[in-house]
């Protein structure tokens, strides 16, 4: 039997492979809130089932969802590291290559002010963030994902959300949808 039949063949590829198959969506919709971009958050996925392949028959089965989420994290934050280093060596930055989907108009709209707004964060308080509000994680598996105090986890979440709040785009679409009876 050649040696890629003996690949496809084994029962951990398969498990891997249905694995990725279902996660992929929530996996792709979590790295897309976390980069911003769709065809970076592709990427990040794509590598991280990359890495988690290589490491599939040591993952316990009860914690591959927490293994396949905290790689993607540590992925991302690896990510965006070197693209800090890569913007300080470069004497002017490039210009975005990837433009988002279209869709429809109100939902495009509101998730690029999302994007924008997260954007505008540091990568620590995105993460727990998306991972508290999107992937609805409680604050402590925040903290065992990011291997921190459940205090960091709770001031990066408090100052994130004080730093949306007063986001421009969010801050005017306040003022045109008052509430009634406030003053």
């Amino acid at each position: 039997m050649p040696q890629y039949e003996r690949f496809a063949a084994s029962s951990g590829s398969t498990d891997f492979a249905a694995y990725a198959s279902a996660a992929w969506p929530r996996l792709l919709r979590t790295a897309l809130l976390l980069t911003g971009d769709y065809h970076e958050a592709e990427d990040l996925v794509q590598t991280t089932l990359a890495k988690v392949y290589a490491r599939w028959g040591r993952i316990p089965p009860d914690d591959v969802d927490f293994y396949v989420r905290r790689s993607l994290v540590n992925n991302n934050l690896s990510r965006i590291r070197r693209r800090r280093v890569t913007h300080l060596l470069m004497p002017f930055l490039p210009e975005r290559v990837h433009q988002p989907d279209s869709g429809h108009a109100e939902s495009v709209e509101r998730r690029a002010t999302v994007t924008q707004a997260l954007a505008t964060l540091s990568a620590r308080q995105r993460t727990v963030l998306v991972l508290r509000y999107w992937e609805d994680l409680s604050e402590t598996d925040i903290a065992e994902l990011l291997d921190c105090s459940l205090g960091t986890v709770k001031t990066h979440a408090r100052r994130g959300l004080v730093a949306l709040r007063s986001h421009p785009a969010f801050v005017a679409s306040d003022r045109s949808h008052p509430v009634s009876g406030a003053r």
